[in-house]
């Protein structure tokens, strides 16, 4: 498990990267492709009710804490290797490589996922050649689960408490980022809508989820990365366009 030291330094890093910076201004607004029907995005019934619920699936105990190797969400066939990200030089964070639709990062300076804290995975929605690893995330339901394979042979499962969706210029920063006192999780993409003229996407969907589970399995050496689930035989269908270089994915 994260030392003292690391949480609060893993805590003022994320506190101190803006939205703007570190989703909202950054690479995961701007790659949006041309032949794309608009991403799914969360209903309102899939958000953090207005009042708490009366009950919660119960927390299972954190995990120490381990490289996380790969993302999966069983009810949106999401099952994609993780890199680590790490900040840029203008303090965005810096994207997966984007040769691999079906990848996704997590911020290694963070907390790693199953760890106390508030673990961060991001994705792209899409990206100029199409729907990527995180394209259908606005249609995950409260109650669904994330599981992470860690380095370490096990994998943390996560329930999804809710879905959101937030405009860049309003983006929840401590909501999002704050540092969790048991082990929670945010998987993150872009979406709220698109701004044609600028070519860019006006905010972010967001997936809440803690940790309720863990399962063992042999270490894994490495994270052996699959085919990419998107090329023409597995893409999700999308409506005919014309060609136009205005034509977003949103």
């Amino acid at each position: 498990m994260p030392s003292a030291r690391r949480s609060r330094r893993a805590g003022a890093l994320i506190a101190g990267v803006t939205a703007a910076a570190l989703i909202a201004g950054g690479w995961l607004v701007a790659n949006g492709s041309e032949d794309t029907t608009p991403p799914p995005q969360p209903s309102a019934a899939q958000g953090f009710p207005a009042r708490p619920p009366g009950a919660r699936p119960p927390a299972a105990p954190p995990l120490p804490a381990s490289q996380p190797v790969r993302v999966r969400v069983p009810s949106l066939h999401i099952d994609a290797p993780l890199v680590r990200l790490g900040l840029a030089a203008d303090g965005s964070l810096a994207p997966p490589p984007a040769g691999n639709r079906n990848l996704a990062g997590w911020y290694g300076d963070g907390t790693p996922p199953g760890a106390i804290g508030t673990a961060l995975v991001a994705g792209h929605v899409d990206t100029r050649e199409g729907p990527a690893v995180f394209y259908r995330l606005g249609s995950l339901a409260k109650g669904g689960t994330v599981q992470i394979l860690r380095r370490d042979g096990r994998t943390a499962v996560f329930t999804v408490d809710a879905v959101e969706v937030y405009d860049g210029r309003h983006f929840p920063d401590e909501k999002v980022y704050g540092e969790a006192a048991r082990p929670e999780i945010r998987l993150i993409t872009c979406g709220g809508g698109f701004n044609r003229a600028r070519q860019e996407y006006l905010g972010n969907v967001v997936v809440f989820g803690h940790l309720t589970d863990s399962q063992n399995a042999p270490p894994l050496p490495w994270a052996r990365p699959r085919p990419d689930r998107f090329g023409a035989r597995n893409a999700p269908r999308t409506a005919a366009r014309s060609a136009s270089p205005a034509s977003p994915a949103w």
